[in-house]
């Protein structure tokens, strides 16, 4: 996709949809895909701070929430959202809620997200 497809609204979505894209273009964030089996990043959302380290394909170990997560456990990444059901698959979005699946409590959907940063 170039920079200019991105500024394209797409005709059979509403405005509100086309600028929450655009907008998680602007805000950045990473897709899982991207990273690198290991990799270490820390999610800040607005009542917690999360630590997801990348397994095989969508995996992640995740912790930082005292009931879901206190401790790492296997979770599926299904990728972020506005708050809705859209979903940006297998993305995690600046300003986005992180949406997973836990093997216990099935689908679990965080506060927006502040902040994500790889750790070293």
């Amino acid at each position: 996709m170039t920079a200019a497809e991105i500024r394209i609204p797409h005709e059979n979505l509403n405005q509100k949809i086309n600028g929450d894209i655009v907008r998680s273009e602007i805000e950045g964030g990473v897709f899982l895909r991207d990273l690198a089996c290991g990799a270490t990043i820390e999610v800040k959302t607005h009542n917690r701070s999360y630590k997801l380290i990348k397994q095989d394909g969508e995996q992640a170990l995740i912790s930082g929430h005292p009931q879901f997560c206190p401790d790492p456990v296997l979770v599926t990444i299904d990728g972020s959202n506005w708050g809705g059901s859209l979903l940006k698959r297998g993305f995690i979005g600046r300003g986005m809620r992180l949406e997973f699946r836990h093997p216990v409590f099935r689908r679990v959907t965080t506060s927006p997200i502040d902040e994500i940063r790889e750790v070293a």
